[in-house]
């Protein structure tokens, strides 16, 4: 067995743990990332695409916004769509002028993944049967396998940033508290090969289900309807997306624009918040902890959030041997995840269509719906959640 040592092991190569490693960089600390799956399927996967100004400011410090600023879209409100009317919340206007862009995910990870290559950085692809242990004696380490090769890396801190399958948050999760909600359908969404047909997102409540339109690019739409969780995406030829995608989106005056189908798939919804977030020297963030349905658009905002926490918690720690920050970064972090589950359920439960809603839960979701839209308190209210607070 190879044996090595690191100041940080990092478990996961996705937002969390590329981004904890590019923070540690620029702190000056050691760490090496672990990552199950091969480097073309991680640069590979979709995921969501809307950053919030702190997330985009966050990269900027990390030195990998550069490509960011040339290719993202930069948005300064949304609109919710409802009773065949249009309505613009201005979030800029708002919040005193954040804004959020439009930058895949998948981008991302590629700009993170380049910049440790380039520094030469210590970064393991199709990494197998990987364990971690030690964390309640403060000697931790992670074994693994690699090349063909069994390997043990000695380290002082784990960051468990392998999602929600991954295999840190079942080390510790008989101490876990654990509060969830599945949610009766999902999202069948596409990827299009055609020019955003809105100027900024558009959510939709419809009798039909809900809809989303987003976008990846200036040519590239992103596009959503609800449906069934167990959804086979073999009864929804391209035809009839669209088809539904115009009957939930309909607007006089107004035509949501076709183009070839690139890929297509259902996304279930759940809400899941582990507490605590850390057991002696292991520390879960992202989606290890805690997962959001995407209404909100938060899951990688919440990621990268919870990163710098930790980076600043380990910085404090290196610096001058307090563990301080470290004992308190669960408190820290729940501040913003819980505030991030409340807006993606809230969003979540004023917009879809529930199969077994009554006509009273019916009745007061339309109200809700037209009180934002006539207070500009509900307004702002809601802009500062969805722009997300400065870290």
């Amino acid at each position: 067995m190879t044996r090595d040592r690191t100041q940080v092991a990092v478990i996961g190569a996705g937002p969390a743990g590329l981004t904890l490693g590019q923070l540690l960089h620029r702190a000056g600390i050691d760490a090496v990332i672990l990552e199950n799956r091969s480097r073309d399927h991680v640069e590979a996967r979709i995921r969501a695409g809307v950053l919030e100004q702190g997330t985009v400011e966050l990269l900027e410090r990390a030195g990998v916004a550069d490509r960011l600023h040339r290719e993202g879209i930069v948005h300064h409100g949304i609109y919710l769509q409802f009773d065949g009317e249009r309505h613009h919340v201005p979030l800029s206007d708002l919040t005193g002028g954040r804004s959020i862009v439009i930058y895949g995910q998948t981008e991302v990870v590629k700009d993170l993944i380049a910049a440790r290559l380039e520094a030469r950085l210590p970064l393991h692809f199709d990494t197998s049967n990987v364990a971690v242990d030690g964390f309640d004696d403060d000697e931790p380490y992670v074994t693994y396998e690699h090349d063909g090769r069994e390997h043990r890396l000695d380290c002082d801190v784990i960051a468990g940033c392998d999602g929600f399958h991954g295999v840190c948050r079942p080390a510790i999760e008989r101490e876990l508290q654990t509060y969830s909600r599945e949610y009766p359908f999902g999202w069948l969404g596409i990827l299009a090969e055609v020019a955003p047909s809105s100027d900024e997102l558009v959510y939709t409540h419809h009798t039909r289900g809900f809809a989303l339109l987003s976008l990846r690019s200036p040519t590239r739409s992103r596009l959503y309807i609800q449906c069934r969780p167990d959804e086979d995406v073999e009864e929804w030829p391209d035809d009839r997306i669209w088809e539904e995608l115009h009957a939930r989106t309909a607007l006089d005056g107004w035509s949501l624009e076709e183009g070839p189908v690139l890929e297509k798939g259902v996304t279930g919804m759940r809400s899941f918040v582990a507490e605590p977030m850390q057991r002696g020297r292991l520390f879960l963030a992202g989606d290890a902890a805690h997962i959001v349905p995407p209404t909100g658009a938060k899951g990688l905002n919440l990621a990268v959030s919870d990163v710098y926490y930790l980076s600043r918690a380990l910085a404090e720690y290196y610096r001058s041997g307090s563990h301080a920050a470290l004992d308190g970064y669960t408190k820290t972090a729940l501040r913003r995840v819980w505030a991030s589950v409340r807006i993606s359920w809230y969003l979540t439960m004023l917009l879809h269509r529930f199969p077994d809603a009554s006509e009273f839960d019916q009745r007061a979701q339309e109200y809700e719906l037209e009180y934002i839209r006539s207070s500009p308190h509900a307004q702002a209210a809601l802009a500062e959640q969805y722009a997300g607070l400065p870290l």
